[in-house]
């Protein structure tokens, strides 16, 4: 806490009690908005037309979400930190108050013209019935070929094949829970905890096919995680003025995670109006490109964003140990840059590609939920991973690389090496994931692509979007 004096006083008792109350409400808010937010506005877009037309607008969807998203980050990096740091904390959580108000107004001023789906609810349940049945039903034989009962419709577990399901022949197992025990004179029907729907089974395998994908963007989030720690920290030990040289308007260190989003700013409309139109003349695909494709090539890109941080970071230990003086920040914005690419292709063909998993309302929210959660994993595994490497590289009574707490004694550079090895590792394990999830899949490139699952309100020939 911050006094009159300009001194830190550490906030104990109710005033503490008052901030970790606030921290958990914008964690508890965040984790309520961010997933059904973005899902609620796509179901604005699906269903409302001809398939074609509702995939272009699904995707412009995503790639506009996006680009609102990337807009408000850039005014919390500049306009925000500027306020806090010239008028302080309480101006700047007063400012972000104000726009989070803003933004509540504008969402219930259309209330009366969104398309709202019912409830349906907890999706955990029908995917534990499908878990508990079959292994309740481990010793039975699973049906094969054509009497697959995993293929069929929706409400009948012994319903006829659905070839276009491309899970069907993975995760056998569960099929079991679709096979219908003859029953014995005056018994009752089986319940639900012994015999599930089709599309309960399908939406358990689809569950467990994607989290191989979600698996594999958890390194992506740790990148991120460094780029906005060691990166910061590395900008406030370099020369920060805008030209060196002179005494021109400084950068704010936290700044520099804007320069991502400054950028993305500019790449989704070309992304959108330019390559997209491109990209569907090329492939014959509604998206341009499939999702699985999108993250792909983001998974690629941010190797690269790791090798222009190690190479910076060297460039600019070796001067400052050297006394060549210090480098300008803006030898930071390349990392930054590729870094935004990355990003643009990755985070938005993510959320494209969970949304088409799933068919009910509760099934999307859940999946987009996993795209927010990979995020957490990727911080999560960054500080593991610092934690790793210094107790890897400290010998002889020496602290590791990042053990020092200074960055001209410790080893930022080869730590972004190891990032880098680690994201190429990455992409190579997403290629084979997403080989995999493919496999089985068959017709239409996008239906390939976003593997949609159909729900028991669906199964009437009606695709998801």
């Amino acid at each position: 806490m911050l006094t009159m004096v300009g001194s830190c006083e550490r906030a104990r008792g109710f005033k503490a009690t008052i901030f970790f109350v606030a921290l958990y409400l914008v964690a508890l808010g965040s984790g309520c908005v961010m997933p059904n937010m973005t899902t609620y506005g796509a179901d604005q877009f699906s269903g409302g037309g001809a398939f074609e037309k509702d995939a272009k607008r699904l995707s412009t969807y995503f790639n506009l979400s996006y680009f609102g998203f990337c807009a408000g980050e850039l005014v919390a990096l500049t306009a925000m930190v500027w306020a806090q740091t010239r008028y302080g904390m309480d101006v700047g959580f007063g400012l972000a108050a104000a726009a989070l108000g803003a933004g509540l107004i504008s969402l219930v001023s259309g209330v009366v013209f969104y398309r709202n789906k019912p409830p349906r609810g907890s999706i955990f349940t029908p995917i534990a019935r499908v878990f508990v049945a079959a292994f309740t039903k481990r010793k039975q034989i699973c049906p094969s070929g054509s009497s697959n009962p995993a293929n069929g419709g929706a409400g009948d577990p012994a319903a006829p094949v659905d070839d276009n399901f491309r899970h069907a022949n993975k995760f056998r197992f569960l099929d079991k829970a679709c096979i219908r025990i003859a029953p014995e004179p005056d018994t009752e029907p089986e319940s639900p905890w012994r015999l599930c729907t089709a599309a309960e089974v399908r939406q358990a395998k689809t569950l467990l096919a994607v989290m191989p994908i979600v698996a594999c963007t958890v390194v992506f989030n740790t990148v991120l995680a460094q780029l906005q720690t060691f990166s910061v920290q590395q900008g406030s030990i370099m020369d920060t003025r805008l030209a060196p040289g002179s005494s021109s308007f400084a950068i704010p260190p936290a700044s520099l995670q804007a320069i991502p989003y400054a950028m993305l700013l500019a790449l989704v409309p070309t992304y959108e109006l330019l390559l997209v139109p491109v990209m569907r003349r090329l492939t014959g695909t509604r998206s341009g490109i499939t999702p699985l494709q999108r993250i792909g090539v983001g998974l690629c890109v941010v190797a690269l964003s790791m090798a222009a941080a190690a190479l910076v970071e060297r460039r600019r230990r070796d001067a400052s140990v050297s006394g060549g003086g210090r480098l300008s920040v803006l030898w930071l914005v390349p990392q930054f840059l590729v870094f935004g690419v990355s990003e643009l292709f990755t985070n938005v063909g993510l959320m494209e590609f969970f949304y088409k998993q799933a068919a009910a309302g509760t099934m999307q929210a859940f999946f987009m939920a996993l795209f927010y959660c990979s995020f957490s994993f990727g911080f999560f595994l960054s500080s593991v991973l610092v934690s790793l490497v210094n107790r890897a590289t400290a010998r002889g009574g020496r602290r590791g690389w990042l053990g020092d707490n200074d960055l001209d004694k410790d080893r930022l550079d080869l730590f972004y090496w190891v990032l880098a090895g680690l994201s190429v590792l990455n992409f190579f394990c997403y290629l084979l994931c997403a080989r995999w999830y493919n496999s089985g899949a068959g017709g239409d490139p996008d239906e390939a692509s976003s593997g949609e699952v159909v729900s028991e309100d669906d199964d009437d020939g009606k695709g998801l979007i």
